[in-house]
């Protein structure tokens, strides 16, 4: 059975959310969101002990493809707390939300 992968407009996304940023190196140093946690969408699997099972947790790329396929990809394997950033991080950017760089440069979705 079909069952539609929760998703979340980047204005709704709480504050207090972990927000798991799962695009390449040089995206996530260009800008990300403040305090958000980068893990690349090839170390998931590697790596799924960092995602949390309670509280909200919200998957980001850069258009919402990537952390839609990881969104899928968690809930398939018991999160239930999951969802994907709906528009990415364009989105993010489009609603106002802060972004952070890692490099010193001005903060950049690329």
């Amino acid at each position: 059975m079909y069952r539609e992968l929760p998703s979340i407009a980047a204005a709704d996304v709480p504050d207090d959310a972990y927000v798991v940023d799962v695009r390449e190196h040089d995206e996530w140093s260009a800008g990300h969101p403040p305090g958000a946690h980068h893990v690349p969408m090839m170390e998931i699997p590697a790596r799924l002990a960092e995602v949390p099972r309670e509280g909200d947790v919200v998957i980001a790329c850069r258009v919402g493809a990537r952390s839609g396929q990881v969104a899928a990809f968690l809930a398939a394997r018991g999160w239930d707390n999951v969802r994907n950033l709906d528009g990415g991080m364009y989105a993010w950017v489009a609603a106002g939300r802060p972004l952070v760089s890692e490099d010193g440069r001005a903060p950049a979705v690329i």
